[in-house]
């Protein structure tokens, strides 16, 4: 085939595929126009009338279980800290010079 040829066949491909383009475009277009119509009309309700409460549906006071708590893991005694250091005793003060 000569060059002319598939530049020629190319351009009716290319021409097809943005005709097909455009009608998605449109399509999608129109897709979003009735999504919106719908979102506006949920967002906009009519008044709700609240529904009457039997007396039957009464609320009854529920008892609350008491938590249970997760038992502590016993921590060995840690020996290191039931060292005491030796108290310091005050030899000479520095400003109780005579």
């Amino acid at each position: 085939m000569s060059q002319k040829k598939l530049v020629k066949q190319l351009l009716k491909k290319l021409d097809k595929l943005e005709a097909d383009r455009e009608k998605l475009i449109d399509k999608l277009g129109k897709a979003l126009d009735k999504l919106d119509k719908k979102v506006a009309a949920k967002k906009t309700p009519a008044k709700k009338v609240p529904a009457k409460k039997s007396p039957a549906a009464k609320k009854t006071p529920v008892k609350k279980a008491p938590a249970k708590k997760a038992p502590r893991k016993k921590t060995p005694a840690k020996r290191g800290a039931a060292k005491k250091a030796p108290a310091k005793t005050q030899a000479t003060a520095p400003n109780d010079i005579d």
